[in-house]
């Protein structure tokens, strides 16, 4: 008997996630061609039509999301082995994929990414960066090893190890009146003006909810991507927005062109985390990995002088 290959029980399971050829062609990196032709040698294989294929859209058949469901335990149970192996050789050697939030990465990764390569040679580090869902979305998958995402954030039963916390600071334009003071409190805020990243970025949500302004709704037409986008509209005098405080000092923003000042809140700051499946084997990997993470990431956030 001829058994399925882990590579075409792994096109099933795109392909049953997506219902999209292409997509699922670039979930797997093959082409579109390789993905179609693996599925159906699998269906020939198994004899049983497995997706039923339209012109429109692509449908899983009952019998192919209950072998895609199997499969996904197949393939987990191969990741399982090769972890085991992993694990037993040096530490932190090998390929680790991580996804890391567009709020955190460009700020933090610049900065570590090169002494962890000198600490840590035989590591292959690939990163993907993406919003809070999709990186969970795939470390659930089995896409990613481990991620880093800003907390409070629903990682259902993910572990967490902290890397410490990280503050909120308001920006303001020169010669904004608020800049009279040190410090700034949520009530001091006028929400006419703040400037905020797009629905989706778990660091908007973080920033409201520390203000207590869950509810908030910008009267304008304009949310952006990046934090970068927000800091030049704020120079040039069109509002105020808020920076984490890991931004602060790493030479991505042009704070020289800011007002700056600590937002004084009573809640705890957002916290930055490393997450993990818990059936992933190679935990000292994972402790070595969040010790050198935390310990670097503590020089990141020296406070700057008002």
């Amino acid at each position: 008997m001829y058994l399925p290959t882990l590579r075409q029980l792994e096109y099933l399971i795109a392909v049953v996630d997506l219902c999209h050829f292409g997509q699922a062609a670039e979930r797997c990196h093959v082409t579109q061609s390789t993905l179609s032709a693996g599925l159906s040698e699998l269906e020939n294989l198994l004899q049983a039509e497995l997706v039923e294929r339209t012109r429109r859209k692509v449908q899983p058949t009952p019998l192919g999301l209950e072998i895609a469901e199997k499969a996904r335990t197949v393939l987990e149970g191969a990741r399982d082995i090769a972890e085991v192996a992993t694990a037993a050789g040096l530490p932190l050697s090998g390929r680790m994929r991580m996804g890391i939030i567009p709020t955190i990465g460009p700020f933090v990764l610049p900065r570590v990414l090169g002494g962890l390569r000198q600490a840590y040679p035989d590591l292959k580090l690939y990163l993907t960066e993406g919003q809070s869902a999709d990186v969970l979305d795939q470390l659930h998958r089995g896409d990613l090893e481990a991620a880093i995402i800003a907390l409070p954030y629903d990682t259902g039963n993910l572990k967490t190890f902290d890397l410490g916390g990280d503050a909120f600071w308001v920006a303001l334009p020169k010669g904004h009146a608020l800049a009279k003071k040190r410090s700034l409190s949520p009530a001091d805020l006028p929400t006419d003006e703040l400037l905020m990243l797009a629905d989706g970025h778990c660091l908007r949500d973080h920033a409201l909810a520390a203000c207590s302004l869950a509810g908030f709704k910008h009267s304008g037409e304009f949310a952006s991507t990046s934090l970068y986008t927000l800091a030049e509209m704020v120079a040039n005098g069109l509002g105020i927005t808020f920076l984490p405080e890991i931004a602060l000092n790493s030479g991505m923003i042009n704070t020289q062109a800011l007002e700056l000042r600590p937002l004084k809140t009573n809640g705890a700051p957002r916290q930055i985390a490393l997450v993990w499946r818990a059936s992933f084997r190679r935990d000292l990997d994972i402790a070595a990995l969040g010790a050198y993470l935390r310990g670097r990431m503590a020089g990141l956030r020296v406070k700057r002088k008002i």
